[in-house]
């Protein structure tokens, strides 16, 4: 049996030639080595797409992963950039906005890693931290020497479907991020929390699997239980 059509969005990265720059469209592999490694088939979105092209695509998919990437553009929740704002990808944050919101309205098993759980927030209404520093949280998320391996720990809450996925309330996890959900999206609820009351996943009841988490679970794959039970159990509600 082939395995569910799993849609990646991909970034935007620029590649320095000799004469001039051009703009590419890539993805880490590891996401990719993740999905396949549970049973799914991938198939990479360009960030570049029109909201309407890709959203059309994304009626033909089993699944869809949200990844990380640069900060999502303040306006689309109404506030202005604040210090410590970093880059971003206005195409990038108009697709994958849709591909969020259509992924709820026909209930198309989603999964949001770092910036994914970001869109997935903004996406139902909800604001996000501009900058953790900034906001004056104490514990460190942009561990990028750690980002391979255990960063902090999250606390989970026990009646939620991440809670059942990973079987635990409490696992350490990689961080590498600056940004995280402030006031939270309709439909969404909190899922797991940093010590300092950071949000570290989403999710919403309602939904077959509309889950975001702030971590990398896609490079932890090879020494964490948990992130491979994530990925098993987000391709298994992936299978039509």
């Amino acid at each position: 049996m082939s395995g569910p059509l799993i849609g990646i969005t991909t970034r935007t990265t620029t590649i320095m030639g000799q004469v001039v720059a051009s703009r590419a469209q890539s993805s880490p592999e590891s996401y990719v080595k993740a999905v396949s490694r549970a049973g799914g088939r991938v198939v990479l979105l360009p960030a570049c797409l029109p909201p309407e092209e890709a959203v059309s695509i994304a009626e033909r998919l089993d699944g869809l992963l949200l990844s990380g990437g640069p900060d999502v553009n303040p306006l689309f929740y109404g506030a202005e950039p604040g210090r410590g704002l970093g880059n971003l990808d206005l195409p990038r944050d108009r697709a994958e906005i849709a591909l969020a919101r259509a992924a709820a309205d026909r209930s198309l098993p989603l999964l949001g890693i770092c910036r994914g759980l970001q869109v997935m927030n903004v996406a139902r209404g909800g604001t996000l931290v501009q900058d953790l520093p900034f906001a004056g949280r104490e514990v460190l998320h942009d561990v990028l020497v750690w980002s391979d391996g255990p960063g902090h720990t999250v606390e989970i809450r026990p009646d939620s479907l991440l809670a059942r996925t990973v079987g635990a309330t409490r696992i350490a996890v990689n961080s590498s991020h600056h940004q995280a959900a402030d006031r939270v999206g309709d439909g969404l609820v909190v899922s797991a929390t940093a010590a300092d009351g950071t949000v570290e996943a989403l999710e919403a009841p309602d939904l077959r699997f509309f889950l975001g988490v702030q971590w990398h679970p896609e490079r932890s794959i090879e020494w964490a239980a948990d992130a491979v039970a994530l990925f098993s159990a987000f391709v298994k509600a992936c299978r039509p």
